[in-house]
């Protein structure tokens, strides 16, 4: 009985203490309520006073009003952030393709951090980091309930110094620890390689400064590689986060001749139309894209606008669906904010935003997914809907193609493609391959 009583003692003094507070709450709301739009800046006021004089240790007013821009900012939808000085130098590195850290892309979803993917040749990568992983713990201490942001900076610093993750797996029992070794992540954009029957397979990690450049690059090397023609191409775009507008805006350029690319709305007004130029590195090549969950903004972008120009057979799983534009704000004192500002939207007017792309052809996972193994934009909280006050578009976002059942686990691109990719253990490649020899022939 004795515990029992402790626990009753300590719950009277949970409540004395939980009463003095309530008290001294209800002396301090001796304020009438008025229509002022001026209101809740009294109300920011008035915490700002109680916090400065009454909190139990003396509170450094800086800290508290940058804590409280953070949460405006993080209240709009998940996308939206403001930055630290050191926040907004680092969200600048990965914009330029170099960070120091362990190469891995991440979400959070209800305090829980899950891997969208490794970059190829990073240490996650190494150390068997995979898409779905959900990190539960950095240097031991647990990451739920810290920010994101937070996590992320964690996990970078200097090249050399080590980090230690916690990982639990779909399918493993028990956690799993790895220690890396952080290194200077260089990410290189764009993998090029020539495959069988004069097929140019082109990698698209990511959307970064330069994309569009390397792209140009990779194309001359795959035509010098042969004095043969290229034919066709396959543009895999799985486990692409996404990056910079404008270089996916350039990119889809090199694979349309005419048409248009996207179009932004801003408070349901539509603000631009981007149309293809005449021209293009790809323009008269047959292609296919590949995608999957884990391909999000920009790559959605591309995807769909190659899709509606019907300029490529996109094959995969309907994409994660992020279709919200963020514009970024320099501030005073090197600080940074990233707004969400429009949506964007397909050629034919389809809403990209909380829906993905759905694929022509779409490839089944062989085994059933759980509950929380696949995360996207609809699953996070806060999310936009896919238009305020309006429709999904002039022709919905629903695909009516086949569906295909993979025989084997297709979480995302192989390091190493094969010359020739029909006989592959990725499946997605090797029917997207198959696929693009069909187009090749004219029997599609």
């Amino acid at each position: 009985m004795r515990p029992r009583r402790g626990w009753l003692r300590n719950v009277g003094l949970v409540l004395a203490a939980f009463a003095g507070g309530a008290a001294t709450s209800h002396l301090a709301h001796g304020r009438t309520q008025s229509t002022s739009p001026y209101d809740p800046f009294d109300q920011l006021a008035w915490v700002l006073v109680l916090v400065e004089n009454h909190y139990v240790d003396p509170a450094e007013r800086n800290k508290v009003v940058e804590g409280a821009i953070k949460g405006m900012v993080a209240e709009l939808d998940p996308h939206s952030a403001y930055m630290t000085p050191q926040e907004y130098s680092l969200f600048q590195s990965d914009t330029e393709g170099k960070f120091g850290g362990i190469g891995v892309e991440v979400d959070f979803k209800d305090d829980r951090v899950t891997v969208l993917a490794p970059m190829e040749g990073s240490p996650a990568e190494r150390a068997g980091i995979k898409p779905g992983d959900e990190i539960v713990a950095i240097d031991g201490k647990p990451v739920r309930g810290e920010r994101l942001d937070r996590i992320i900076t964690i996990m970078r610093g200097p090249e050399g110094s080590h980090v230690r993750i916690t990982i639990r797996r779909a399918g493993v029992t028990e956690p799993i620890q790895l220690d890396l070794a952080r290194e200077q992540i260089h990410v290189s954009s764009i993998v090029g390689k020539r495959l069988d029957n004069d097929v140019a397979y082109v990698r698209l990690r990511q959307f970064q400064a330069g994309t569009h450049d390397e792209l140009l690059a990779a194309a001359g090397k795959l035509r010098a590689a042969s004095k043969r023609p290229l034919k066709g191409v396959i543009l895999d775009m799985r486990n692409n986060p996404g990056g910079l507008v404008d270089e996916a805006e350039a990119v889809a350029d090199e694979f349309l001749d005419a048409g248009a690319i996207y179009s932004t709305r801003h408070r349901g007004q539509v603000i631009d139309e981007v149309k293809a130029s005449t021209g293009g590195a790809f323009v008269s090549l047959p292609v296919v894209t590949l995608v999957n969950e884990y391909s999000a903004s920009s790559a959605e972008l591309l995807a769909g606008a190659l899709q509606d120009n019907r300029r490529a057979t996109v094959v995969g799983a309907t994409t994660f669906g992020k279709g919200s534009v963020q514009t970024i704000f320099d501030l005073p004192g090197g600080a940074g904010m990233r707004l969400t500002t429009m949506r964007y939207y397909t050629p034919s007017g389809r809403s990209i935003q909380a829906q993905g792309i759905s694929p022509d052809v779409r490839i089944e996972s062989a085994k059933p997914l759980g509950p929380g193994e696949v995360l996207r934009e609809s699953d996070l909280e806060g999310h936009l809907p896919a238009e305020a006050g309006g429709g999904t578009g002039s022709k919905g976002n629903v695909a009516k193609g086949p569906s295909v059942k993979a025989t084997a686990s297709d979480s995302g691109p192989q390091r190493d493609v094969p010359s020739d990719p029909s006989k592959s253990a990725d499946f997605a490649l090797a029917t997207g391959y198959k696929l693009l020899l069909e187009r090749i022939a004219g029997k599609r």
